[in-house]
């Protein structure tokens, strides 16, 4: 009996854990529209972004090109908890962080080799259709600013 219970109680939170990152206006496919983007010069565009559950967290998963047109793909799985997470594939950062401010915006952090090398914020319109990625490189005035089309 007190398995059952315990096994219930799993079940539920998972659920709820599941429900409520789908309500998370920041999941799905993003796709870029580079015509309302500013970019720095050799900046890497990310065409794609997808937001997906992963458990209790939310992969990340990035494709895109390079300053040379190369292709470049990285993932990131976590929480939006302001913690520091694996990212693969990424030559900018080796760990990233997400720190939730609102429903709609991130304020992110990457870290390559335990240094801080890229800033940002990411905001969700309100009708979730739109998603815009403010992005700075440590030590650079120039930032970029990505503007994506929900998919």
């Amino acid at each position: 009996m007190k398995l059952r219970v315990i096994l219930l109680a799993l079940a539920a939170l998972f659920a709820s854990a599941t429900v409520c990152l789908a309500q998370n206006p920041h999941m799905g496919t993003w796709k870029l529209n580079e015509a309302k983007s500013k970019f720095a010069p050799g900046a890497t565009k990310n065409q794609t972004v997808v937001y997906e559950t992963a458990g209790d967290s939310v992969k990340i998963i990035v494709d895109g090109v390079d300053s040379a047109g190369s292709a470049v793909h990285h993932e990131w799985t976590g929480k939006f908890d302001n913690k520091f997470y694996p990212v693969t594939g990424d030559p900018t950062s080796d760990m990233r962080s997400y720190r939730k401010i609102n429903k709609h915006t991130l304020a992110l952090t990457g870290k390559k080799d335990d240094k801080v090398s890229v800033t940002g914020r990411i905001t969700v319109t309100a009708n979730g259709r739109t998603r815009t990625v403010t992005t700075t490189a440590a030590g650079s005035k120039a930032s970029n600013r990505a503007v994506y089309d929900k998919q």
